[in-house]
């Protein structure tokens, strides 16, 4: 077993993220582990190289709303099962980045 890392640990989660260069279009994939400075997403072979600036939006539903949490990250390393991030900065808090769903 490798030497340990991380900072921080990761724990397991099953949420949808959305991943942009800057200026491009967003593209979902699924995190499958996630700390406060990494996350890990599976997603299709984009072409991007390590040290690439990304922009990520978690959607993460609480009930009937939706949080949207915008997150700049750092491509740290690729596999054939998808990108390991690093956060960058603090996380920003905009006005509006709650929407509601209807529950029908």
């Amino acid at each position: 077993m490798g030497m340990e890392r991380r900072l921080l640990a990761r724990n397991k989660v099953s949420t949808i993220v959305y991943l942009s260069v800057p200026g491009g279009r967003f593209h979902r994939c699924r995190a499958r582990n996630l700390s406060a400075m990494g996350v890990f997403l599976e997603l299709k072979a984009m072409g991007l190289p390590a040290g690439t600036v990304v922009n990520l939006v978690f959607a993460v539903t609480l009930g009937s709303t939706i949080r949207l949490h915008r997150r700049r990250a750092i491509v740290t390393h690729i596999s054939e099962r998808g990108a390991g991030l690093m956060m960058q900065g603090r996380p920003s808090v905009k006005r509006g980045a709650v929407a509601e769903v209807s529950g029908s």
